[in-house]
Protein backbone atom coordinates (compact mmCIF):
# COMPACT_ATOMS: atom_id res chain seq x y z
CA UNK A 1 0.00 0.00 0.00
CA UNK A 2 1.18 3.52 -0.82
CA UNK A 3 1.17 5.68 2.32
CA UNK A 4 2.66 8.93 1.03
CA UNK A 5 2.87 10.84 -2.26
CA UNK A 6 4.54 14.16 -2.98
CA UNK A 7 4.71 16.05 -6.29
CA UNK A 8 6.31 19.32 -7.31
CA UNK A 9 5.83 21.22 -10.59
CA UNK A 10 3.96 18.61 -12.63
CA UNK A 11 1.54 19.98 -15.21
CA UNK A 12 -0.77 22.38 -13.37
CA UNK A 13 0.36 21.08 -9.96
CA UNK A 14 2.71 23.45 -8.16
CA UNK A 15 3.07 21.34 -5.08
CA UNK A 16 1.25 18.58 -3.24
CA UNK A 17 2.02 16.27 -0.35
CA UNK A 18 -0.26 13.61 1.07
CA UNK A 19 0.68 11.48 4.05
CA UNK A 20 -1.35 8.78 5.81
CA UNK A 21 -3.05 7.62 2.62
CA UNK A 22 -5.66 4.91 3.09
CA UNK A 23 -7.23 1.97 1.33
CA UNK A 24 -9.64 4.35 -0.44
CA UNK A 25 -8.37 7.79 -1.48
CA UNK A 26 -10.49 10.44 -3.18
CA UNK A 27 -9.05 13.05 -5.55
CA UNK A 28 -11.25 16.06 -6.38
CA UNK A 29 -10.91 19.40 -8.10
CA UNK A 30 -12.00 21.38 -11.19
CA UNK A 31 -10.91 20.58 -14.73
CA UNK A 32 -7.19 21.07 -15.42
CA UNK A 33 -6.40 21.11 -11.70
CA UNK A 34 -4.10 18.07 -11.76
CA UNK A 35 -6.26 15.08 -10.82
CA UNK A 36 -5.48 12.98 -13.89
CA UNK A 37 -1.84 14.09 -13.92
CA UNK A 38 -1.50 12.75 -10.37
CA UNK A 39 -3.00 9.41 -11.44
CA UNK A 40 -0.69 9.22 -14.47
CA UNK A 41 2.42 10.07 -12.44
CA UNK A 42 1.48 7.44 -9.84
CA UNK A 43 0.66 4.89 -12.54
CA UNK A 44 4.07 5.40 -14.19
CA UNK A 45 5.85 4.90 -10.87
CA UNK A 46 3.84 1.82 -9.90
CA UNK A 47 4.32 0.18 -13.29
CA UNK A 48 8.05 0.83 -13.08
CA UNK A 49 8.49 -0.96 -9.75
CA UNK A 50 6.22 -3.78 -10.94
CA UNK A 51 7.98 -4.29 -14.29
CA UNK A 52 11.57 -3.93 -13.02
CA UNK A 53 13.26 -7.34 -12.66
CA UNK A 54 10.02 -9.21 -13.39
CA UNK A 55 10.40 -12.30 -15.55
CA UNK A 56 12.75 -11.75 -18.48
CA UNK A 57 12.71 -7.94 -18.13
CA UNK A 58 16.31 -6.74 -18.49
CA UNK A 59 15.88 -2.96 -18.73
CA UNK A 60 16.99 -0.70 -15.92
CA UNK A 61 14.36 0.95 -13.75
CA UNK A 62 15.34 4.29 -15.30
CA UNK A 63 14.70 2.95 -18.82
CA UNK A 64 11.35 1.49 -17.79
CA UNK A 65 10.23 4.70 -16.08
CA UNK A 66 11.22 6.88 -19.03
CA UNK A 67 9.25 4.62 -21.37
CA UNK A 68 6.20 4.63 -19.07
CA UNK A 69 6.23 8.41 -18.76
CA UNK A 70 6.64 8.87 -22.52
CA UNK A 71 3.71 6.64 -23.46
CA UNK A 72 1.51 7.65 -20.51
CA UNK A 73 1.71 11.41 -21.05
CA UNK A 74 2.47 11.13 -24.79
CA UNK A 75 4.55 14.31 -24.73
CA UNK A 76 7.04 14.57 -27.58
CA UNK A 77 9.62 15.56 -24.96
CA UNK A 78 9.31 14.54 -21.31
CA UNK A 79 10.21 18.06 -20.20
CA UNK A 80 6.87 19.23 -21.57
CA UNK A 81 5.09 17.81 -18.50
CA UNK A 82 7.02 20.17 -16.20
CA UNK A 83 4.92 23.10 -14.98
CA UNK A 84 5.37 26.11 -17.27
CA UNK A 85 8.02 28.49 -16.02
CA UNK A 86 9.68 25.93 -13.75
CA UNK A 87 13.03 24.21 -14.32
CA UNK A 88 12.17 20.72 -13.06
CA UNK A 89 9.54 18.43 -11.54
CA UNK A 90 9.74 15.68 -8.95
CA UNK A 91 7.59 12.80 -7.76
CA UNK A 92 7.95 10.61 -4.69
CA UNK A 93 5.95 7.74 -3.22
CA UNK A 94 6.52 5.78 -0.02
CA UNK A 95 4.95 2.40 0.82
CA UNK A 96 3.56 1.36 4.19
CA UNK A 97 6.72 -0.68 4.75
CA UNK A 98 8.97 2.35 4.16
CA UNK A 99 10.02 1.64 0.55
CA UNK A 100 10.80 4.81 -1.39
CA UNK A 101 10.57 5.60 -5.11
CA UNK A 102 11.54 9.09 -6.28
CA UNK A 103 11.99 10.42 -9.80
CA UNK A 104 12.60 13.80 -11.39
CA UNK A 105 13.20 15.45 -14.75
CA UNK A 106 14.02 18.88 -16.09
CA UNK A 107 12.08 21.14 -18.42
CA UNK A 108 14.73 20.49 -21.08
CA UNK A 109 14.59 16.70 -20.67
CA UNK A 110 13.87 14.90 -23.93
CA UNK A 111 13.68 11.16 -23.25
CA UNK A 112 15.38 10.12 -20.01
CA UNK A 113 13.95 10.74 -16.53
CA UNK A 114 16.08 10.39 -13.41
CA UNK A 115 15.38 7.93 -10.64
CA UNK A 116 16.77 9.59 -7.55
CA UNK A 117 15.94 6.71 -5.21
CA UNK A 118 14.36 3.27 -5.53
CA UNK A 119 14.27 0.96 -2.51
CA UNK A 120 11.15 -0.98 -3.56
CA UNK A 121 11.37 -4.75 -3.36
CA UNK A 122 10.34 -6.73 -6.42
CA UNK A 123 6.56 -6.40 -6.63
CA UNK A 124 4.48 -9.32 -7.91
CA UNK A 125 1.07 -7.63 -7.66
CA UNK A 126 -0.38 -5.63 -10.54
CA UNK A 127 -1.74 -2.10 -10.46
CA UNK A 128 -4.22 -0.89 -13.05
CA UNK A 129 -5.61 2.42 -14.30
CA UNK A 130 -9.32 2.37 -15.23
CA UNK A 131 -10.04 5.44 -17.42
CA UNK A 132 -13.29 7.39 -17.64
CA UNK A 133 -14.26 5.66 -20.89
CA UNK A 134 -14.70 1.94 -21.36
CA UNK A 135 -12.17 0.27 -23.67
CA UNK A 136 -13.55 -3.24 -24.08
CA UNK A 137 -15.14 -2.56 -27.46
CA UNK A 138 -11.85 -1.17 -28.87
CA UNK A 139 -9.36 -3.40 -27.04
CA UNK A 140 -7.89 -4.92 -30.20
CA UNK A 141 -7.51 -1.51 -31.85
CA UNK A 142 -5.60 -0.27 -28.80
CA UNK A 143 -3.27 -3.27 -28.82
CA UNK A 144 -2.66 -2.87 -32.54
CA UNK A 145 -1.67 0.79 -32.05
CA UNK A 146 0.68 -0.22 -29.24
CA UNK A 147 2.33 -2.92 -31.36
CA UNK A 148 2.96 -0.32 -34.07
CA UNK A 149 4.29 2.25 -31.55
CA UNK A 150 1.68 4.81 -32.59
CA UNK A 151 0.45 7.68 -30.44
CA UNK A 152 -3.29 7.77 -29.89
CA UNK A 153 -3.91 5.55 -26.90
CA UNK A 154 -2.01 6.37 -23.73
CA UNK A 155 -0.11 3.69 -21.80
CA UNK A 156 -2.87 3.17 -19.17
CA UNK A 157 -5.25 2.19 -22.00
CA UNK A 158 -2.71 -0.21 -23.51
CA UNK A 159 -1.86 -1.71 -20.13
CA UNK A 160 -5.55 -2.25 -19.37
CA UNK A 161 -6.17 -3.79 -22.80
CA UNK A 162 -3.38 -6.31 -22.13
CA UNK A 163 -4.79 -7.06 -18.69
CA UNK A 164 -8.23 -7.75 -20.16
CA UNK A 165 -6.65 -10.19 -22.64
CA UNK A 166 -5.54 -12.44 -19.80
CA UNK A 167 -7.53 -15.69 -19.58
CA UNK A 168 -6.24 -17.37 -16.42
CA UNK A 169 -8.94 -19.18 -14.45
CA UNK A 170 -9.12 -21.08 -11.18
CA UNK A 171 -9.95 -20.59 -7.52
CA UNK A 172 -9.95 -16.97 -6.44
CA UNK A 173 -10.28 -14.92 -3.25
CA UNK A 174 -13.72 -15.12 -1.62
CA UNK A 175 -13.87 -11.33 -1.45
CA UNK A 176 -13.29 -11.23 -5.22
CA UNK A 177 -16.10 -13.72 -5.81
CA UNK A 178 -18.43 -11.62 -3.67
CA UNK A 179 -17.40 -8.44 -5.49
CA UNK A 180 -17.94 -10.09 -8.87
CA UNK A 181 -21.40 -11.19 -7.76
CA UNK A 182 -22.17 -7.59 -6.80
CA UNK A 183 -21.09 -6.35 -10.22
CA UNK A 184 -23.06 -9.09 -11.97
CA UNK A 185 -26.20 -8.07 -10.06
CA UNK A 186 -25.57 -4.41 -10.88
CA UNK A 187 -25.42 -4.96 -14.62
CA UNK A 188 -27.84 -7.89 -14.81
CA UNK A 189 -25.37 -10.39 -16.22
CA UNK A 190 -21.73 -10.79 -17.14
CA UNK A 191 -19.46 -9.86 -20.02
CA UNK A 192 -17.47 -12.77 -21.46
CA UNK A 193 -15.15 -13.44 -24.35
CA UNK A 194 -16.20 -15.94 -27.02
CA UNK A 195 -12.92 -17.48 -28.18
CA UNK A 196 -14.57 -19.31 -31.08
CA UNK A 197 -15.96 -16.08 -32.53
CA UNK A 198 -13.07 -13.94 -31.21
CA UNK A 199 -15.47 -11.36 -29.81
CA UNK A 200 -16.99 -10.04 -26.58
CA UNK A 201 -20.59 -10.84 -25.69
CA UNK A 202 -22.94 -10.16 -22.80
CA UNK A 203 -24.81 -12.97 -21.09
CA UNK A 204 -27.74 -11.85 -18.93
CA UNK A 205 -29.18 -13.56 -15.84
CA UNK A 206 -31.43 -15.71 -18.01
CA UNK A 207 -28.39 -16.91 -20.04
CA UNK A 208 -29.45 -14.94 -23.12
CA UNK A 209 -26.53 -13.65 -25.18
CA UNK A 210 -26.25 -10.12 -26.60
CA UNK A 211 -23.81 -8.57 -29.05
CA UNK A 212 -21.31 -6.19 -27.42
CA UNK A 213 -22.58 -3.37 -29.63
CA UNK A 214 -25.94 -3.47 -27.82
CA UNK A 215 -24.41 -3.14 -24.34
CA UNK A 216 -24.31 0.29 -22.70
CA UNK A 217 -21.02 2.03 -21.94
CA UNK A 218 -21.80 1.99 -18.22
CA UNK A 219 -22.25 -1.78 -18.20
CA UNK A 220 -19.01 -2.26 -20.13
CA UNK A 221 -17.14 0.02 -17.74
CA UNK A 222 -18.37 -1.86 -14.67
CA UNK A 223 -17.55 -5.15 -16.39
CA UNK A 224 -13.87 -4.14 -16.59
CA UNK A 225 -13.58 -4.54 -12.81
CA UNK A 226 -15.42 -7.87 -12.94
CA UNK A 227 -13.10 -9.21 -15.66
CA UNK A 228 -9.91 -8.14 -13.86
CA UNK A 229 -11.09 -9.79 -10.65
CA UNK A 230 -12.02 -12.95 -12.54
CA UNK A 231 -8.89 -13.45 -14.67
CA UNK A 232 -6.47 -13.22 -11.70
CA UNK A 233 -4.79 -10.05 -12.95
CA UNK A 234 -5.56 -8.47 -9.59
CA UNK A 235 -4.73 -9.83 -6.16
CA UNK A 236 -5.26 -8.59 -2.61
CA UNK A 237 -2.22 -6.28 -2.83
CA UNK A 238 -3.18 -4.59 -6.10
CA UNK A 239 -3.59 -0.84 -6.48
CA UNK A 240 -6.45 0.43 -8.65
CA UNK A 241 -6.59 3.95 -10.08
CA UNK A 242 -10.01 5.09 -11.33
CA UNK A 243 -10.56 8.28 -13.31
CA UNK A 244 -14.09 9.69 -13.06
CA UNK A 245 -15.66 6.69 -11.35
CA UNK A 246 -19.12 8.20 -11.89
CA UNK A 247 -18.86 8.45 -15.70
CA UNK A 248 -21.83 6.88 -17.53
CA UNK A 249 -23.31 5.44 -14.33
CA UNK A 250 -26.72 5.98 -12.76
CA UNK A 251 -26.50 7.17 -9.12
CA UNK A 252 -27.83 3.84 -7.87
CA UNK A 253 -24.99 2.05 -9.66
CA UNK A 254 -22.45 4.53 -8.31
CA UNK A 255 -23.61 3.67 -4.79
CA UNK A 256 -23.23 -0.05 -5.37
CA UNK A 257 -19.87 0.41 -7.09
CA UNK A 258 -18.53 2.35 -4.10
CA UNK A 259 -19.89 -0.33 -1.75
CA UNK A 260 -18.03 -2.94 -3.81
CA UNK A 261 -14.86 -0.85 -3.70
CA UNK A 262 -15.14 -0.73 0.10
CA UNK A 263 -15.49 -4.51 0.19
CA UNK A 264 -12.33 -4.92 -1.89
CA UNK A 265 -10.47 -2.31 0.15
CA UNK A 266 -11.19 -4.29 3.30
CA UNK A 267 -9.68 -7.31 1.53
CA UNK A 268 -6.39 -5.45 1.00
CA UNK A 269 -6.66 -3.58 -2.32
CA UNK A 270 -5.93 0.14 -2.49
CA UNK A 271 -7.94 2.64 -4.55
CA UNK A 272 -7.25 6.15 -5.85
CA UNK A 273 -10.48 7.62 -7.24
CA UNK A 274 -10.63 10.92 -9.16
CA UNK A 275 -14.08 12.47 -9.37
CA UNK A 276 -16.06 15.58 -10.35
CA UNK A 277 -19.17 14.29 -8.64
CA UNK A 278 -20.72 15.70 -5.47
CA UNK A 279 -22.71 12.46 -5.30
CA UNK A 280 -19.47 10.41 -5.10
CA UNK A 281 -18.05 12.72 -2.43
CA UNK A 282 -21.22 12.60 -0.34
CA UNK A 283 -21.58 8.83 -0.62
CA UNK A 284 -17.97 8.28 0.46
CA UNK A 285 -18.50 10.75 3.31
CA UNK A 286 -21.47 8.70 4.53
CA UNK A 287 -19.49 5.46 4.18
CA UNK A 288 -16.57 6.90 6.16
CA UNK A 289 -18.88 7.64 9.09
CA UNK A 290 -21.16 4.62 8.79
CA UNK A 291 -18.32 2.08 8.66
CA UNK A 292 -15.73 4.07 10.65
CA UNK A 293 -13.30 4.14 7.73
CA UNK A 294 -10.66 6.77 7.05
CA UNK A 295 -11.03 8.09 3.49
CA UNK A 296 -8.32 10.66 2.70
CA UNK A 297 -9.23 13.43 0.25
CA UNK A 298 -6.81 15.30 -1.99
CA UNK A 299 -8.49 18.56 -3.01
CA UNK A 300 -6.88 20.35 -5.96
CA UNK A 301 -7.45 24.01 -6.73
CA UNK A 302 -5.25 26.67 -8.38
CA UNK A 303 -2.20 24.42 -8.52
CA UNK A 304 -2.25 23.56 -4.83
CA UNK A 305 -3.53 20.49 -3.02
CA UNK A 306 -5.06 20.27 0.43
CA UNK A 307 -5.25 16.91 2.20
CA UNK A 308 -8.10 16.08 4.56
CA UNK A 309 -10.21 13.08 5.61
CA UNK A 310 -13.90 12.45 4.98
CA UNK A 311 -14.26 10.95 8.45
CA UNK A 312 -13.45 14.37 9.87
CA UNK A 313 -15.04 16.82 7.43
CA UNK A 314 -16.42 17.57 4.01
CA UNK A 315 -13.54 19.31 2.21
CA UNK A 316 -13.77 22.83 0.84
CA UNK A 317 -13.58 22.58 -2.93
CA UNK A 318 -15.22 24.17 -6.01
CA UNK A 319 -17.32 20.99 -6.46
CA UNK A 320 -18.78 21.35 -2.97
CA UNK A 321 -19.13 25.11 -3.29
CA UNK A 322 -21.03 24.83 -6.58
CA UNK A 323 -23.44 22.33 -5.01
CA UNK A 324 -24.05 24.78 -2.16
CA UNK A 325 -24.64 27.59 -4.67
CA UNK A 326 -27.26 25.47 -6.45
CA UNK A 327 -29.01 24.87 -3.14
CA UNK A 328 -28.98 28.61 -2.38
CA UNK A 329 -30.38 29.36 -5.82
CA UNK A 330 -33.15 26.83 -5.26
CA UNK A 331 -34.30 28.14 -1.87
CA UNK A 332 -34.27 31.70 -3.21
CA UNK A 333 -36.88 30.88 -5.87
Amino acid sequence: MIKSISIKNLGSISQMKADDLGSINLIIGPNQSGKTFLLKALFSALKTVETYRRGKENRTDKEILSDKLYWTFQALELGNIVKKGEKSMSFSMVSDSGEVFTYSLGSSTTKQANIDRNTFEQRSSNSVFIPAKEIISIKDIILEAKDENRFGFEEPYCDLAKALSRTQKGKNYKSFADARQNVSEMVGGRLEYNEDKNEWQFRDGSRRIYDIATVSEGVKKLSILDLLLGNHYLDNQSIILIDEAEANLHPSLITRLLDTILMLAKAGLQFFIASHSYFVIKRLYIMAHKYNVNIPVLSFDSGECKASDLQQEMPKNPIIEESINLYKDEISL
